[in-house]
């Protein structure tokens, strides 16, 4: 695998770096300013700005090396009818439609909540610097026989990117838009890459996913691993091998199927799982405890039924509970007070999941409890991640999520610019539980493959 750190300014300047980020940012965690469903009026929270600043490094590298940058993402999964299978007499009617009318027609309200058009915005605050969006009305080249891609990229955006200045950055609208992009389509890839020189991921959160942008899309361009996921891919590695011991994983969560793997993966290594969130409960019903009404996972029983002693003995289930209307929705006090003191001994700890409800704010006590053990162990490497995990962090402990973020990604000038060396929040939910079970990402793999057809030539 290649990084972007490795290049020479020369091998960047006035090229047209094609950047994977991930901005999948739903509507329900952004609040409208300046009127409701205005596109150029969403501000994002606390936590959702966590993954924007995550790829700021990378983009303020880019630029400072006189690169041209087209900052790619995805965000939810819209329908994408209004963009797919388009033909001749379709696309002339869309044509002589008004650009307003074209816009409306284009975005349905619900639609408009997938658009990245409010991160043009964003960015451009953040960077102090114009970022120009590329939205997805059909120009002249509506009526000529290409891929759906360049079928509905207007040609006037693409010459601008080519004839644009060096350091410029566009953001190009949500690629969900079109089918191909979650069907790995080489086609549509193709395209993508065609007004592109470079290709660098920087969304691990997406990189276990199949997608064009992510995987096929190496295949077209010389791709090179972002300072972002290079940093994903240093801190999850430190935590799987060579890492100090004791290690203790605390899980949480809704699902043990989804941390099967990650389980499986650390039985030998690691001295202690505790468990929390509604995981607990599976685990709780596969033993024949009575759960009520609570959230548990009946399909996980058989993985729940072969484990070996030896194995359950380093699960450590609660020992005591917050019930609700005959629902488990956290830990209660003695689990938080045991958790915390297995906490404070160790000297690695992952954490993936919240130890309850914690978006009701009567049942946050025990994931706010564990944030504060694992972050008053000042010795410890830890490794936190999951959307709800970081959420978590920013809505019970905002002091706190404040210093892990300006630590992980620094946002000050770059002479106080400094890194947290015992502390990761990783951007990715189900990719860091995939890699942290063992598994090739397709997106890591996509880049890999590229390096050794590179080498082969």
């Amino acid at each position: 695998m290649k990084y972007l750190r490795q290049l020479k300014p020369v091998q960047l300047k006035n090229k047209i770096c094609l950047l994977r980020v991930d901005f999948n940012i739903s509507a329900k965690d952004a609040a409208p300013v300046g009127g409701q469903g205005s596109a150029s009026g969403w501000e994002i929270g606390e936590k959702e700005a966590f993954r924007i600043w995550a790829v700021l490094p990378t983009i303020k590298f880019l630029i400072k090396n006189k690169a041209k940058v087209v900052i790619l993402s995805h965000r939810g999964r819209p329908k994408t009818q209004n963009y797919a299978d388009y033909t001749q007499t379709n696309a002339d009617e869309f044509l002589r439609q008004s650009a307003s009318s074209r816009r409306e027609s284009a975005f349905s309200p619900r639609e408009s909540a997938f658009s990245l058009k409010p991160f043009a915005r964003i960015l451009s605050r953040l960077l102090k610097k114009s970022v120009h969006f590329i939205d997805f009305n059909i120009g002249k080249s509506g009526t000529s026989d290409v891929s759906k891609l360049m079928l509905i990229l207007r040609t006037s955006d693409v010459l601008n990117i080519k004839n644009s200045p060096s350091a410029s950055i566009f953001l190009l609208e949500n690629l969900r838009f079109f089918p191909e992009e979650e069907k790995n389509d080489q086609d549509f890839a193709k395209s993508l890459a065609s007004f592109g020189d470079i290709f660098i991921n920087d969304a691990f959160a997406v990189s276990h996913r199949e997608n064009a942008s992510v995987s096929a899309i190496t295949r077209f361009l010389p791709s090179y691993a972002g300072l972002l996921l290079e940093k994903e891919i240093k801190n999850l590695n430190s935590v799987m091998s060579g890492f100090e011991k004791p290690l203790v994983i605390i899980l949480g969560g809704a699902k043990v199927s989804d941390k099967i793997g990650l389980i499986n993966n650390f039985l030998g290594k690691t001295k202690y799982f505790l468990i929390g969130g509604a995981m607990a409960n599976t685990f709780f019903a596969g033993q024949g405890l009575p759960v009520g009404d609570s959230l548990y996972e009946p399909k996980a029983f058989p993985f729940v039924h072969n484990l070996r002693t030896s194995d359950v003995l380093r699960l450590i289930l609660p020992i005591d509970l917050v019930i609700h209307q005959r629902k488990i929705l956290d830990i209660g006090p003695e689990t938080i007070k045991k958790y915390a003191e297995i906490i404070k001994k160790t000297k690695t700890i992952i954490w993936n999941g919240p130890m309850g409800m914690s978006e009701d704010k009567r049942f946050v006590q025990g994931t706010k409890g564990i944030a504060q053990a694992v972050l008053q162990n000042k010795k410890a490497k830890i490794v936190i991640g999951g959307g709800e995990t970081v959420a978590s962090l920013t809505t019970l402990m905002s002091a706190d999520y404040k210093r892990i973020t300006a630590d992980t990604y620094p946002r000050k000038s770059a002479k106080n610019q400094r890194e947290s060396a015992t502390l990761w929040v990783s951007t990715g939910g189900g990719a860091m539980l995939e890699y942290l079970a063992g598994k090739k990402l397709p997106g890591l793999k996509a880049l890999d493959n590229a390096d050794m057809r590179i080498q082969c030539q």
